[in-house]
């Protein structure tokens, strides 16, 4: 893993994501490794040679440029992170998702969202509290630990993050799962959905998000070669979920709208 320390010039950018205004990415990069990662685009922007989840630069200055910037934002939704995750592994070292977000609790007009994939984030709880105007999310593509390894080698795994969502919820934090993306073979069977909203339900989510996988160029061959490797049985229904796209994602969301109100969770899909 490369690390390298660098020196931002801007942190709070505008977003092209719906519903957000701006975005907060004090990483760029990410440890997690997570084969199906759509943000390894930024790779482009980087200058780095090393494969996506083999470097990460960090913006030592984040949160002193974050202030400059909030002193001219109208009020607004910002979101952390949205080609990072702000709790990967060197938040323990550096704490730049902390100290950014002691600088958006200055402002209680704002709306804070946050995506990970780390139990780490119940350290910040004191600061969601501060924020008031807070939701905290977790990424969770299959219920399964041993399933997640294959796909997410370094983050941590869906058992830790479904605790961490229950103990949120216990605290009085707005809780979100983000159910995507749902993994073909492994996480888009009827049973597979059932046993997920059930854990779901179980950490008192507030709301389920779903998206199927997409299969961008770099994503299609980071995820075939790796399943070529570790799991050769699942490569058919990838390629049916690729090449039958409109059927396949028809069916995918009549299994997660029925599991979701079997379940009594609202959900939604956005694919």
């Amino acid at each position: 893993m490369l690390i390298t320390e660098i020196w931002a010039k801007s942190v709070l950018n505008k977003s092209g994501i719906e519903g957000v205004d701006y975005v907060v990415n004090p990483y760029v990069g990410c440890a997690h490794r997570c084969a199906y990662c759509y943000a390894s685009f930024m790779k482009r922007f980087s200058g780095h040679r090393e494969p996506w989840g083999g470097f990460v630069d960090v913006k030592v200055n984040a949160a002193e440029v974050l202030a400059r910037q909030l002193k001219r934002a109208a009020p607004a939704s910002v979101q952390l992170s949205s080609v990072t995750d702000p709790y990967q592994p060197l938040e323990r070292k550096y704490q730049l998702t902390r100290r950014c977000l002691e600088e958006l609790a200055k402002y209680q007009e704002l709306e804070i969202s946050i995506l990970t994939k780390s139990d780490l984030a119940l350290r910040d709880i004191d600061l969601f509290k501060r924020i008031g105007n807070c939701s905290v999310g977790f990424t969770i593509t299959s219920a399964r630990d041993e399933i997640a390894r294959i796909f997410e080698p370094i983050a941590p795994p869906p058992s830790r993050r479904l605790a961490a969502l229950r103990k949120l919820a216990q605290e009085g934090i707005e809780t979100l799962a983000f159910f995507g993306p749902i993994l073909p073979y492994f996480s888009d069977n009827d049973d597979a959905v059932e046993e997920l909203f059930q854990r779901f339900a179980e950490a008192k989510v507030g709301r389920v998000v779903a998206d199927r996988m997409n299969f961008y160029p770099s994503v299609k061959a980071r995820v075939l070669s790796l399943l070529r490797g570790r799991c050769p049985q699942a490569i058919d229904s990838v390629r049916e979920a690729l090449y039958c796209e409109d059927a396949y994602s028809q069916e995918l969301r009549l299994k997660v709208w029925h599991w979701a109100a079997r379940f009594g969770l609202p959900c939604e899909v956005i694919f």
